[in-house]
């Protein structure tokens, strides 16, 4: 019996999931919906991304390559320092949904993980207020 493809294999392994980390960053540089949570990360998001590159391999079922280098993901507890509001949370969302958009072509695949991203978005808030631009900006993950 074959076990199932994981979400990484269905993207296409290590080439499906860096596609939609790049395009998920580009969004973030190129839309301005997206100021607010653009300005809680650092000028170049180069860092940004091989983090969250690293992090997805292992989430989608490939290689463990986070927890390889930087031990479990503690996601809430890394972002704590970062205030991460509803417009945050949103404008994240804005940036991920239209990156699973453009390069996931499975639909039922990309419904399934832009559910799992928005649960993942909201348990990052960490304040009520409005927007939080101004905190310091850092690699996030």
């Amino acid at each position: 019996m074959t076990p199932s493809p994981t979400p990484y294999d269905r993207l296409g392994g290590e080439a499906g999931v860096r596609r939609l980390v790049e395009r998920f960053y580009a969004l973030m540089d190129e839309l301005p919906e997206a100021y607010t949570v653009r300005q809680i990360h650092p000028e170049s998001l180069a860092g940004s991304a091989a983090s969250l590159f690293k992090y997805l391999s292992g989430w989608f079922g490939g290689p463990p390559l986070y927890t390889a280098e930087k031990g479990h993901p503690r996601l809430r507890m890394r972002h704590l320092p970062y205030r991460v509001g509803p417009v945050e949370r949103d404008e994240w969302m804005l940036c991920m949904r239209q990156a699973l958009a453009e390069t996931v072509d499975d639909a039922p695949l990309r419904a399934a993980l832009e559910k799992a991203f928005a649960d993942m978005a909201e348990h990052m808030v960490n304040t009520a207020g409005e927007a939080c631009a101004g905190a310091a900006p850092a690699t996030l993950l």
